[in-house]
């Protein structure tokens, strides 16, 4: 079997790096705070090339907490992608505002500028850039299109730690960008984390008093906040796996480009592109296939584990009834019944590539 992801095969990879973290951890039992937690953020605010991080306890916080730390008008209008995960949206409405879905592009999956552009009103305040399945969102168009506007612009990372927009790693783009730690991603805790990058001091600064109850000093709560705390165990974890991050990111640009160069002539195979001047971090690698259905099954059965993100867009779920109307994007729920993410990550040896290609070219 060709696995789609093997997060023990990474486990055993690092063992030593991953075991020593952990002993450490609870030997100076430093669970909530402390250094580990302090040692993580420095060094992913300075991986990621921001000024600030914050660690908060998932990805899906983390973009709650950017949104209600620019303290947007109530009830503004916020712009996000129709093919993401619903974090992407519901942290918008979770956060008083209102969604408005957008088109994407049809070749790198990420939010379409000129779309935006269409859909931006007098109440719009935001948006959110998706940099989806890795691949960096068209940062220099949104930037221009923010600045005319006066908008914020809010990138989700959840996909894409590590990937470069012209040689600039995405999360502090924007005013503020969001990431998480989801077991399964390039950078994955055991367990659930996030955390949040920022150029901006006082936005960092407000950023940790809403994940934590309100303050900066202990019982000296200045408003209220919640409680949405990166552990120590898992910043422990992180510390050590991003040491292998930039390597794994190349790994999967080379999975990827084996991929695109042997499957380029199958039939009815739509490949991803990566744009001019992007680092793309293969979170994913996603085709699409008028018989996806029959293709996944048949590569199934050839032994070759495969997923789908997302088997339905996100203004055709039920959460999202009262947002369809004749201005709902298309793209998405066309395009939907027909992804599939293939096998992607460091793990992969290169006969595993091999017998993806076979089993797709045998594919009838």
């Amino acid at each position: 079997m060709v696995k789609f992801l093997d997060l023990g095969a990474q486990y055993r990879s690092i063992k030593a790096d991953i075991d020593k973290a952990i002993a450490q951890t609870i030997e100076a039992t430093s669970f909530i705070g402390g250094p580990d937690v302090r040692d993580f953020e420095l060094a992913f605010a300075a991986f990621q090339s921001a000024d600030h991080c914050v660690g908060v306890g998932n990805g899906t916080d983390a973009i709650e907490i950017a949104i209600e730390a620019l303290n947007l008008p109530p009830n503004s209008e916020i712009i996000v992608p129709a093919n993401s995960f619903i974090a992407s949206s519901e942290a918008i409405t979770r956060s008083g505002h209102r969604v408005v879905f957008c088109e994407h592009d049809s070749q790198t999956y990420t939010i379409d500028p000129a779309d935006v552009l269409r859909r931006i009103t007098p109440s719009t305040a935001a948006i959110i850039a998706v940099h989806l399945y890795g691949h960096p969102c068209d940062m220099k168009s949104l930037r221009l299109i923010a600045d005319q506007h006066n908008l914020h612009i809010i990138e989700d990372c959840a996909q894409a730690h590590g990937a470069e927009f012209f040689e600039r790693r995405i999360g502090a783009i924007g005013d503020i960008g969001a990431f998480s730690f989801y077991p399964g991603k390039n950078l994955g805790a055991y367990g659930d984390g996030g955390a949040i990058v920022t150029n901006d001091a006082a936005l960092a600064r407000r950023c940790r008093m809403i994940a934590n109850h309100g303050r900066i000093a202990k019982y000296d709560h200045e408003f209220e906040g919640r409680n949405s705390r990166l552990d120590g165990l898992q910043a422990a974890i992180l510390s050590a796996k991003l040491l292998h991050l930039n390597s794994w990111i190349e790994r999967r640009n080379a999975v990827a480009k084996r991929y695109l160069t042997e499957l380029s002539n199958v039939p009815n195979l739509v490949l991803p592109i990566v744009a001019p001047d992007v680092r793309h971090a293969f979170h994913l690698f996603v085709v699409r296939h008028p018989q996806r259905d029959a293709l996944q099954a048949h590569l199934n059965k050839c032994g070759v584990e495969t997923g789908i993100h997302y088997p339905i867009a996100l203004p055709d779920l039920d959460a999202y009834r009262a947002h369809r109307g004749v201005n709902t994007p298309v793209l998405a729920t066309e395009m939907a019944p027909m992804l599939l993410s293939l096998p992607m990550g460091e793990h992969l040896l290169e006969d595993d590539i091999d017998a993806v290609v076979r089993a797709i070219k045998s594919f009838r």
